[in-house]
């Protein structure tokens, strides 16, 4: 009863239940909520051993866990409804309280209309100067002289926000502008990769590749051993070399695993010497 109910809450973000009922999946569906907001395997194992239904184990890992992962605990609120005709059995609402956006707009209402205000005091004391309340009175002359002149500004004060809104938005646009063309060029114009890290390539060889447009790992890793040949045509000596296993050379280093390079390449050499 308790698995079917929490799947309920889950799907649908509110069930209407009795109290007594309410307070025991209160105790029952907080944990496996509390073990959504980390996706891991054996979290979700252990919420699919309390709740065996697939599409409420997609709904409480993608778009519940989202909605509390900053909520510390107290996922669910109860709310009473009152006693049922019958069986005079206590009646309530209970609901993910992240889901509720009555309240939580009304909540967020109520924060923005906090103000403070400052009185002044209803009396003076016995020994208070009158230099001390000559200044008092000044002072209250030029705060009542200064609310006026908030209030008539609105206008302008409008007209301002908009004009440095516009130059916000203007300054944003020409900052991305620059990053996608920044991007566009770093993407046309690829760095070149030191070749002669593949066992077989030397500086002539390297030399007779970038000749044929290819500097990089990773044009070298897309190629065949027919291409390459192609490719070092101009140079019958240089093409006459075993080009077997340059692309999966290149491949390794393009993927940044320059330990197994290294290992195959001692493996290739089988203890000669590197050609230069």
């Amino acid at each position: 009863m308790l698995s079917n109910m929490a799947a309920s809450l889950i799907l649908h973000k509110r069930i209407e239940t009795t109290l007594a009922k309410a307070k025991e999946l209160k105790k029952y569906v907080e944990p496996l909520l509390t073990r959504s907001k980390e996706d891991t395997t054996h979290n979700r194992r252990i919420v699919f051993s309390n709740i065996q239904q697939k599409e409420v184990i997609k709904e409480l890992f993608s778009n519940v866990s989202d909605k509390i992962a900053d909520r510390p605990g107290g996922y669910t609120r109860i709310i009473k409804l009152g006693t049922r005709q019958g069986d005079n059995a206590e009646m309530c609402v209970m609901e993910l309280v992240d889901f509720n956006e009555t309240m939580l707009a009304t909540v967020a209402e109520k924060a923005t209309k906090t103000r403070r205000s400052r009185r002044a005091g209803s009396g003076k004391k016995a020994g208070e100067s009158a230099t001390n309340a000559e200044s008092s009175s000044f002072t209250d002359a030029v705060v009542v002289e200064e609310t006026p002149a908030a209030v008539v500004a609105p206008a302008a004060i409008e007209e301002t926000v908009a004009v440095v809104e516009v130059s916000a938005v203007v300054e944003e646009t020409e900052a991305s502008i620059a990053v996608v063309e920044e991007d566009v060029e770093t993407q046309q114009t690829p760095t070149a990769d030191d070749l002669e890290i593949v066992e077989g390539i030397g500086p002539k060889i390297a030399e007779a590749l970038a000749t044929a447009g290819i500097t990089t790992f990773a044009q070298l890793a897309d190629m065949t051993p027919e291409s390459i040949k192609e490719a070092l045509a101009n140079e019958p000596i240089l093409a006459a070399k075993d080009s077997t296993t340059w692309p999966q050379q290149a491949a390794l280093a393009r993927d940044g695993k320059m330990d197994e390079l290294k290992a195959w390449q001692d493996e290739l050499n089988g203890g000669r010497e590197t050609e230069g």
